[in-house]
């Protein structure tokens, strides 16, 4: 394997955040305020031992992308779940906050998974998507049953993600195979990673 580098990006506030590495263990987190099923709940990292886990960040609740892709993965939320595979979403707002979204936004009533409530901002900086105005940048983080990160995107706020293709990449890493670009579940491989 190769030499672990600690890559740090300096934010505006003259702090410095470690970027998680592909490969690696995962941030650990624990005993997180989250929001979810209308009541407030505490998640960590290792509620999800066994089980595959995208952790996905967006930057705010009441804003225009963001309900769009929390309605997404709500909508095939059955489809990870399947594959053995649990969403968990974070923003840097409140669970006080959460609850007032989720309460008025007609597409977020169904929402089955938890979103944390990051608030200190401990998460999103853990996880290297803090921005210097304090919510989280949209990054998507797909963690295997042992804790290792296996794959990473962080994207411009200004465009939302295709959900089907953080699934697609789930059922790929399953495979524990090489797979080609665009490949779907019953297609060929290129062998053993």
């Amino acid at each position: 394997m190769g030499t672990n580098h600690n890559h740090t990006c300096a934010c505006e506030t003259g702090t410095a955040q470690s970027m998680p590495q592909v490969g690696q263990k995962a941030p650990d987190f624990s005993n997180m305020q989250s929001f979810h099923g209308g009541e407030y709940h505490r998640v960590s990292l290792s509620d999800y031992k066994s089980k595959w886990l995208v952790l996905f960040f967006y930057p705010r609740d009441f804003t225009f992308i963001c309900p769009t892709e929390i309605q997404a993965f709500g909508t095939i939320y059955e489809e990870f779940k399947k594959v053995n595979c649990e969403i968990l979403g974070a923003s840097t707002d409140s669970e006080y906050v959460h609850k007032a979204w989720y309460e008025s936004d007609e597409r977020l009533k169904d929402v089955k998974y938890p979103i944390v409530a990051d608030s200190t901002q401990e998460l999103a900086e853990m996880y290297g998507v803090l921005d210097v105005d304090g919510s989280a940048q949209r990054g998507t983080f797909i963690i295997d049953p042992e804790g290792t990160l296996k794959f990473m995107l962080i994207s411009a706020d200004s465009v939302g993600r295709n959900i089907e293709e953080v699934l697609r990449v789930v059922k790929a890493l399953q495979t524990g195979e090489k797979c080609p670009a665009n490949w779907h579940t019953g297609e060929a491989t290129l062998g053993k990673a």
